[in-house]
């Protein structure tokens, strides 16, 4: 593939590298990656019609899957384009401001994704624990209240990022070795003090990932309490296979996010290629696997899907039959 290299020089620019050491491989690693966003894409936009279109799921629980299928979206839709371009154009050249709004999507979905998970949990812990009280305490309405408090927590917590990296100067390199404008990457480039960057991202670390995890682990052990007391072997599977999927959504959200962070500070030996590819494919597999995990364990969202594939089956096979 021809190199087009459109990489514009001056101080208002950041230069992305994509994945030091290995960008002769990059038209071969976007492989992988563009089937992944692909497929997360679809299966989450999926989620979200059939949801929108099927009256019978307009339920906390699934309006809380197409909280997380649209965040999913969001996530890997600010980094995959924009890395795709870097790895088959080599385009690496991108403004201050498109940095800095990048790395305010990126890190806001995240908390925004942290937060529907902690109402997942919720959500869980109320069905099996106060199951009569169930729709009283999450009604339609109380869910789109708690999604949008999650959203403005999200928006509060991020939007002083992007304004304090503003306030640094990049007085030397302007080369981030990474495929997108991940936070600290780009607080490494400042000759400046990033003392005051550095500590408030460890307190939205601490604060937000910290507390949610607190509170899932909570709301779990206080759910598996109750399973194990009741009696009936039926309902200890039952009250289990409804927790599996989301306790497999919540490994594979906050396991990758915590050794990102963790060797982005601490991860001196962690060769760049390791911690980019992590970074990388926590914005990507999560979003692909979320809508699998939920359509194979969750039998009435699995249901209406296979009605619209079907359908859709149909009437390409009348199409062509006509044809």
């Amino acid at each position: 593939m021809a190199d087009f290299n459109r990489t514009p020089a001056g101080t208002s620019t950041f230069i992305l590298m994509g994945i030091p050491g290995l960008e002769a491989a990059h038209i071969w690693i976007s492989i992988p990656f563009s089937l992944c966003y692909v497929i997360g894409f679809l299966g989450n936009l999926t989620v979200v019609f059939v949801v929108g279109k099927e009256q019978a799921l307009h339920k906390p629980m699934y309006l809380l899957l197409c909280m997380l299928a649209l965040t999913d979206i969001g996530m890997s839709t600010s980094v995959m384009p924009r890395a795709l371009c870097l790895f088959w154009f080599n385009v690496k050249g991108v403004t201050v401001e498109g940095c800095l709004t990048q790395t305010f999507f990126i890190h806001t979905l995240a908390v925004m994704q942290s937060a529907v998970l902690v109402t997942m949990a919720f959500d869980r812990y109320v069905a099996i624990c106060n199951p009569l009280r169930y729709t009283t305490i999450l009604s339609n309405a109380r869910v789109a209240t708690l999604g949008l408090v999650g959203l403005i927590r999200a928006i509060l917590f991020i939007l002083p990022m992007p304004l304090l990296l503003s306030r640094l100067p990049f007085c030397a390199s302007h080369v981030i070795p990474h495929t997108y404008c991940e936070h600290m990457a780009v607080v490494k480039l400042s000759c400046g003090d990033t003392t005051v960057n550095r500590m408030y991202g460890l307190v939205i670390a601490f604060v937000v990932t910290g507390l949610d995890m607190t509170l899932i682990l909570l709301s779990y052990a206080v759910i598996f309490r109750a399973v194990l007391r009741t009696s009936s072997k039926k309902g200890h599977h039952r009250a289990l296979s409804t927790c599996t999927a989301h306790l497999c959504v919540m490994l594979m959200f906050y396991t990758p996010s915590l050794f990102s962070y963790l060797t982005h500070r601490f991860g001196q030996g962690i060769p760049p290629h390791v911690h980019i590819f992590s970074a990388n494919l926590y914005l990507l597999v999560p979003p692909m696997l979320n809508p699998i995990i939920y359509g194979v364990k969750t039998k009435e969202l699995r249901d209406k899907v296979g009605k619209y594939t079907c359908r859709v089956c149909s009437c390409g096979a009348t199409g062509i039959k006509h044809v």
